[in-house]
């Protein structure tokens, strides 16, 4: 059943949604372009939801992570389901709420998006980290991909849990192991399958980050 990787299987799901994605560039997300942006719903939630498994590995120490990505994918499938043709791109719901002035409520989709992104950004300088020498202290690589990514906009709550957290991280060769698919003994194909996915996931949150620009959304902190 367990044939590809959590790696590979959101490989596949981004280079779908690079495809979706590319035919709306030239626009360079003017205002005034309706539907510049094209962030597709399914292949994105897909895609956190493949992170929320990959995190799982890293054990108990992303617990709080975990649950607020999976809270965040249920609130926007729950949008989604309200009409599949329309909210088949999230700008949509961004739209939606926008109009209604309710972005900024604390269970919006808006937020939920917001989150699931710095979710996949503080993911990406992870793997980015670790492809680069997998034989690095996992739990220094964890903090400063945190501190680079969520930390900036988390309470000292979260930050204080984030930092007990930290001590549950397995070493490297624990998580390493349990990144690859049970055949798997290459090191090479592993990095392989982490630049990939590196290289088609930063294009894609670059682009909604400016769509969160857009909706003047990026600098929201944690309540």
């Amino acid at each position: 059943m367990e044939k590809a990787s959590e790696l590979k299987s959101a490989v596949e799901e981004l280079s779908l949604m690079a495809i979706i994605i590319k035919p709306d560039h030239h626009h360079h997300h003017d205002p005034n372009h309706d539907n510049d942006a094209t962030i597709p719903t399914r292949p994105f939630l897909h895609v956190c939801s493949l992170v929320v498994q990959i995190l799982d590995k890293i054990g108990p120490t992303m617990a709080v992570l975990r649950q607020d990505i999976i809270h965040n994918i249920q609130r926007l499938e729950a949008q989604f389901d309200v009409d599949p043709s329309l909210y088949s791109n999230l700008v949509e719901i961004l739209k939606k709420e926008s109009k209604e002035g309710s972005s900024r409520k604390r269970d919006s989709c808006s937020k939920a998006l917001l989150w699931l992104t710095r979710s996949l950004d503080f993911m990406c300088s992870l793997l980015q980290k670790l492809a680069k020498d997998l034989n690095q202290d996992m739990e220094q690589a964890v903090e400063e991909c945190y501190n680079t990514s969520l930390k900036l906009w988390h309470g000292w709550i979260s930050s204080a849990a984030f930092k007990v957290a930290l001590k549950l991280v397995p070493d490297n060769t624990t998580f390493v192991g349990l990144l690859k698919p049970k055949d798997e003994a290459n090191d090479e194909i592993l990095k392989e399958d982490m630049q990939a996915l590196i290289s088609l996931l930063v294009p894609i949150l670059q682009d909604i980050h400016a769509t969160l620009r857009l909706y003047g959304l990026d600098r929201l902190k944690a309540t």
